[in-house]
């Protein structure tokens, strides 16, 4: 992906200097650099920067691991196609105005958890977030193809439990704030993601009729095409009666940044990056979209029911601290039959996301390819399907698995 021509090292020091309110930071080195490569990131354009500066009160040499995340502002196509989701501007809001506000309820309560980065700087005008980067203090990324284990998939239950709780008590304190952010992926304003999820599903049904024992499959999936985003916004829809919560959105491998022993290697903390897709709705779509994305496959197919129950031990413990009162805190039976009524989201996420999120051939592995109807971007849907035998063995557990749940009949 290309820098923007705007990113220089002017532009980086003038931030230095709102940062530190120093009008005395001068950069003596600058290096940049894209942070991914192709079909890694499909939701902006993510920049690294090394900077070393100077200032006129400070005799030590100072430096600073940034990362700079910006819209797509050169890609005329997904300028367009992600203008009615608005995610650039609801990610600085959210980064701006309710984040900080969330680690004031932790801290309220005690609790020392550190649940995301914080902005350095926030440039509405470009639609710019700058970060410092988490890799200086340890973090990094898991690896996407291999998937997470019990305690990766723990720590990020954790965080975002709490997440979940303290924005449901924002919303509660000031009379219902949060509930603007409603442009989920499934949304009542657009349906520009269509293209994406419908054609990835008959992708999958194209590929399934080829198979021994998989036209069953396929003709369902078909059937299912006509309903297929009307059946996934009322999913979106919050749900009366019930706790609703600022969702994480796109919670999955990319979108955590994990820190490990040194010793023992395993994994001590997770923070939660990328609030692009924030909405207001069911904490239970988080979940169903993580559990699909990113398990390892013994814990996607034998363990959920003990995950769901160990969020919803972290999450009710969390609202229970806050004297949240709005609905009533859900008991443990009444919070896996909601899991149930949002399941849908899990056949999508299973279905039609994670064949992207585990793709490995970077041909035409781009934003385009993801929302266009042209024979490029056909071939590529096909592909994900075609050519990824992890797909192709998962999905022989997911059909059977949400056919018997009824995920695949159409209510009309």
């Amino acid at each position: 992906m290309s820098i923007p021509n705007w990113l220089t090292q002017d532009y980086i020091e003038e931030v230095l200097k709102l940062y530190h309110h120093d009008v005395t930071v001068r950069i003596t080195n600058f290096n940049i650099k894209a942070a991914f490569g192709k079909g890694e990131n499909y939701g902006g354009v993510m920049t690294r920067i090394k900077v070393s500066y100077d200032r006129l009160n400070n005799t030590v040499k100072e430096e600073k691991n940034l990362l700079v995340k910006n819209s797509y502002e050169d890609d005329e196509f997904a300028k367009e196609k992600m203008k009615p989701y608005d995610i650039f501007n609801r990610e600085m809001s959210i980064y701006d105005q309710v984040l900080p506000k969330l680690n004031q309820l932790m801290a309220e309560i005690g609790d020392k958890d550190q649940l995301f980065a914080n902005a350095l700087y926030t440039d509405y005008k470009r639609q710019a977030l700058i970060f410092e980067n988490l890799s200086q203090q340890g973090f990094v990324m898991a690896n996407r193809i291999e998937r997470l284990d019990m305690e990766h998939v723990q720590l990020i239950l954790r965080k975002l439990a709490k997440m979940h709780a303290t924005s449901a008590v924002l919303n509660e304190r000031e009379n219902g704030s949060l509930e603007k952010y409603d442009r989920g992926f499934f949304n009542k304003y657009t349906d520009t993601y269509k293209t994406f999820f419908v054609n990835n599903f008959l992708s999958c049904a194209r590929y399934l009729q080829r198979q021994p024992n998989s036209k069953y499959y396929a003709e369902k999936i078909f059937a299912m095409e006509p309903y297929y985003m009307d059946i996934g916004l009322r999913c979106f829809m919050p749900t009366k009666g019930h706790v609703n919560v600022l969702a994480h959105g796109d919670v999955w491998t990319n979108n955590v940044m994990f820190k490990y022993d040194p010793e023992t290697k395993k994994p001590i903390d997770v923070i939660l990056i990328d609030f692009q897709y924030s909405f207001w709705g069911s904490p239970a779509l988080d979940l169903h979209h993580f559990f699909n994305t990113s398990l390892k496959e013994p814990l996607r197919r034998n363990h959920q029911d003990a995950l769901f129950q160990y969020y919803h031990n972290w999450f009710t413990e969390t609202l229970g601290k806050l004297k949240y009162s709005s609905n009533p805190i859900p008991s443990l039976k009444a919070f896996h039959q909601h899991v149930e009524q949002k399941r849908f989201f899990a056949l999508h996420s299973g279905v039609v996301i994670q064949p992207v999120m585990l793709n490995q051939d970077p041909t035409d592995a781009d934003y385009q390819a993801l929302m266009d109807v042209d024979e490029r971007a056909m071939n590529f849907k096909a592909r994900l399907y075609n050519n990824n035998p992890i797909i192709q063995e998962n999905l022989k557990f997911l059909l059977p698995y949400f056919d018997h749940k009824g995920l695949l009949e159409v209510d009309q």
